[in-house]
């Protein structure tokens, strides 16, 4: 497909919730013998942040470099004393814009580092939507916040390297602020291990949003695949709020008759969101789009599947602070297995976690209840544009 630069010769692995991801993760840093990245955008002192933390340690410790970066705004409540902790042991921790006030009407604010990445020795690769927290770390959740990531392997590894060394040099280059000040450490810091040349048969791309020189590659990549498929879009995001064209593409799709289907988040965790993002659905509905809400549990997904043959797993949400501002990353794969697999699961949670949106009821909602939906979408609007004000960051 023209416009991305496809890698060939990757495996690569779906994974799906937490529970999976931080134990493969958990293991692969465990064997790391040289180097570690991680960057999140929540790093949170619970269960699972601690559980990570000692292992970044004792990667640390051993002699393994090892750096992380974190949001300022994201994980502004990690105590310093668990940073202390992890600077005891050796591990550089920085946080990406550290201090910026709430009430300050600057856009620059809203530039959050929104990436989750994990790199281990040149040779592996874990990219998604997975921040470093508790899947249950909602009171009364009895199922696992819905996200997926991928394991990579093979020579793609070495651009989604690349891209994190040279936001981690861009940090201390504009010289953010360190937190804590420390140097690298680490007896293995001047060895490094070979990039794998093969190690399978995917062909995959990875596509780095960034506010300098590539501001729109996952738009983008959304858009030339929708704009090319020919029978069906399945599409699982978070915080759904694209622009006017990327709704006209997929209403287009739908026209031209491509099975278009969305699954959205159904929990009201915050309701300005959650009302606001219904006044994209009267138009998708009488289009023929097909929306199913996931009531099971937190939906933190940022998948798609195309044609059964092109996906996409990431850290980008199809809203405004995504495409627009937000540091992401993600990850297109164009291969039929990877494909069939990921829209397996996502048909198997709209099934067992989803209500459908049906056209005639949707029709038939109060005009009370569709006003506070438009009240709402202004809302966030206006406090997205003027103030620099999310609500609910804790979720993105």
């Amino acid at each position: 497909m023209a416009g991305i630069r496809f890698v060939p010769d990757n495996q690569i692995t779906l994974l799906q919730n937490g529970d999976t991801y931080f134990s493969v993760m958990e293991a692969a840093l465990d064997k790391a013998e040289h180097e570690i990245y991680l960057i999140s955008y929540i790093f949170k002192n619970d269960t699972i942040g601690r559980r990570i933390a000692e292992a970044l340690k004792r990667a640390a410790l051993r002699g393994v470099r090892t750096r992380v970066l974190i949001d300022g705004f994201g994980s502004d409540n990690l105590p310093k004393t668990m940073v202390a902790d992890l600077d005891a042991a050796g591990v550089m921790v920085m946080k990406f814009r550290p201090k910026i006030s709430p009430w300050t009407f600057r856009r620059r604010r809203l530039r959050r580092l929104h990436r989750k990445i994990v790199i281990v020795d040149q040779s592996a690769a874990f990219v998604g939507g997975i921040n470093i927290v508790d899947d249950f770390d909602t009171p009364d959740q009895t199922s696992p916040r819905y996200d997926y990531t991928v394991h990579v392997k093979g020579p793609m590894v070495r651009d989604i390297l690349v891209s994190t060394q040279r936001l981690w040099s861009r940090v201390i280059r504009t010289r953010f602020r360190i937190w804590p000040r420390s140097g690298t450490r680490g007896r293995g810091q001047d060895r490094q291990s070979p990039f794998p040349e093969s190690c399978g048969s995917m062909r995959a791309a990875f596509l780095a949003r960034d506010n300098i020189g590539h501001r729109r590659d996952i738009e983008d990549a959304y858009m030339q695949a929708i704009e090319q498929a020919q029978v069906e879009i399945i599409i699982a995001n978070a915080y759904f709020f694209p622009g006017l064209k990327f709704r006209h593409a997929l209403m287009e799709a739908a026209g031209r008759g491509v099975r278009v289907v969305l699954l959205l988040q159904g929990k009201k965790e915050y309701p300005l969101l959650y009302y606001a993002s219904k006044t994209l659905y009267g138009s998708f509905l009488n289009a023929g789009i097909e929306i199913h809400e996931y009531h099971n549990s937190l939906m933190h997904a940022k998948v798609a599947v195309i044609d059964e043959q092109w996906s996409t797993v990431g850290s980008s949400n199809l809203d405004p602070f995504s495409l627009l501002l937000s540091l992401e990353a993600n990850v297109v794969v164009d291969d039929k297995n990877f494909a069939g697999n990921l829209k397996r699961s996502l048909e198997k949670s709209i099934a067992a976690g989803a209500h459908q949106i049906q056209p005639n009821s949707w029709k038939r909602q109060p005009i009370r209840l569709r006003m506070v939906n438009w009240l709402c979408y202004g809302l966030v609007r206006f406090m997205t544009g003027m103030t620099g004000y999310a609500p609910g960051k804790d979720s993105r």
